[in-house]
């Protein structure tokens, strides 16, 4: 027998297999040997990951694999490289498999495709209809094909978006959201959150956990997959890589005049390992019979770092100056000053353990 809940990976993330010249100089991690699958009464233990082809999806499922659960990855492809004229499988998930030395099972499926998600077995400010259209409707979506087959068990990567400008700092999980929420991302995330609330009042039997995280960055150790997004990145880590390698001439710093130490933006990154860890042990908190309920949980480190921070970081990690200019920033706004988060206080027996250096 099968038993099967959801894990459903935040789809603004999404990347490329890191190409050789973005790959850090270690040696490729050894995969393990395929062992015996997990199993829970007699069950295996099958987790449907959306998004899994993405940059968090992709390194959450070394950790779950590794774990030894039967995994089912669902992404559209989007934004990600799909798999090629005769291959099985995205490029970055065949570099999961490598690194594993575990099989797992593709399916090229949108979320707003709800005649397809039946046939499984068992950059926001300026496109804001389209992340309300994917993130709500493609929630939705999962959310009624979960109650046809009957899984209600489910791990939501939501965003400390949904605190809005937050009051107080560290923001902890009582701090509240939805209010002065400044980009349609964070209100997608926050309709999507409460909707989870609604249907669990409506039907008892859901269990559901919210992770609430801010910044991803890192790659695996091995180095075989990584961030690097289709298109001018979004966001500062792969931008940074792009520069050290030369395909971009610096690293524009957006305002040197924030309330700030050295004046520069300050965020609570996270490495994505880490990241992959907090999802696994959200899921083994749902596998806990005393777990009742819908419960979000930080993933952060605690403590902030700055854009020149990060930059000179990179620069010693790499043996080169990365190039960077302070530019005028056109968006004065009160959140993007400092969003440092707690570690999720522990409960779902997990930390941050990886510092920036690492990073």
């Amino acid at each position: 027998m099968r038993e099967e809940f959801i894990l459903s990976t935040n789809p603004e993330y999404k990347m490329s297999p890191m190409p050789n010249e973005l790959r850090c100089n270690q040696a490729p991690s050894e995969g393990t040997s395929p062992g015996q699958t997990k199993k829970k009464n007699n069950k295996t233990e099958v987790i449907l990951v959306t998004g899994g082809a993405g940059f968090v999806g992709s390194h959450t499922l070394i950790e779950l694999l590794q774990a030894g659960y039967e995994v089912v990855v669902v992404d559209s492809c989007i934004r990600s490289k799909p798999p090629q004229d005769g291959q099985r499988l995205p490029a970055v998930l065949e570099r999961v498999e490598d690194i594993t030395g575990k099989r797992l099972t593709f399916h090229m499926i949108s979320l707003l495709d709800r005649d397809a998600l039946r046939k499984v077995p068992s950059e926001s400010i300026g496109t804001p209809l389209d992340y309300y259209h994917n993130n709500i409707t493609g929630t939705v979506t999962l959310l009624q094909v979960m109650c046809e087959v009957g899984c209600k068990r489910l791990v939501f990567s939501s965003s400390s978006t949904v605190y809005g400008s937050a009051k107080y700092f560290p923001t902890d999980e009582e701090h509240p959201t939805g209010v002065d929420v400044r980009s349609p991302y964070g209100q997608s995330k926050y309709v999507c959150e409460q909707m989870i609330k609604d249907l669990y009042v409506s039907d008892k039997e859901w269990k559901v956990v919210l992770l609430r995280y801010f910044n991803p960055v890192g790659a695996h150790e091995s180095g075989l997959i990584g961030e690097d997004p289709l298109g001018v990145p979004m966001n500062l880590m792969p931008y940074i890589a792009q520069c050290a390698v030369g395909r971009r001439e610096l690293v524009q710093v957006f305002g040197g005049d924030w309330d700030t130490p050295d004046g520069t933006c300050v965020r609570d990154y996270i490495h994505v390992m880490d990241l992959a860890e907090g999802h696994k042990s959200a899921l083994e908190k749902l596998f806990d019979n005393s777990f009742t309920g819908v419960k979000p949980y930080n993933l952060g480190c605690g403590r902030g770092v700055s854009v020149l921070e990060m930059v000179t970081a990179f620069s010693k990690a790499c043996g080169q100056q990365i190039p960077a200019k302070i530019v005028k920033s056109t968006k004065r706004v009160t959140w993007a000053r400092r969003f440092v988060l707690p570690i999720g206080g522990g409960e779902p027996g997990w930390s941050a353990s990886r510092t920036v250096e690492r990073i």
